[in-house]
């Protein structure tokens, strides 16, 4: 797929970002760049989405860049681990849970179109107490675990 100048523009801003990033936050990081229109940035979020570049991390309504390579169907699961304390987020790759998932779902679903898998707890750091809170707002992924 060739991007678009602002798809390129919020693609970067996301792989940039030390955290995911809300639409807003994206058309904040763009404001210098000329982006000053939220549905510009909602409609390159959509495209790079539909293309694997980008996911939704549902649970925290925020976007992140795709580290990894996924395909369609069972292969192709989207998982998130996500510290409830400090707000980091790591995209995880199980190839075995995926075909798992896709076997467990084979009873009712022909297809697999989208799925979204999201695990939460605490990151090593924040067990060790090595994220400070005073200096880490939730959400802010800034934890060095």
């Amino acid at each position: 797929m060739e991007l678009t100048t602002q798809q390129e523009k919020v693609l970067s801003a996301l792989r940039k970002a030390k955290k995911p990033l809300s639409a807003y936050a994206v058309l904040d990081a763009l404001r210098t760049q000329g982006v000053r229109s939220p549905p510009i940035v909602y409609r390159a979020l959509e495209k790079l989405q539909g293309a694997g570049l980008v996911h939704r991390v549902e649970s925290l309504g925020a976007f992140v860049a795709c580290r990894h390579t996924h395909g369609k169907g069972p292969d192709g699961i989207h998982a998130f681990a996500i510290c409830s304390q400090c707000g980091a987020v790591e995209e995880l790759c199980a190839p075995s849970l995926a075909k798992s998932l896709g076997r467990k779902s084979g009873g009712l679903l022909a297809e697999i179109n989208h799925s979204m898998l999201e695990i939460s707890g605490l990151c090593h750091g924040c067990v060790r107490g090595a994220c400070a809170k005073k200096n880490t707002k939730k959400g802010s992924g800034a934890c060095s675990q």
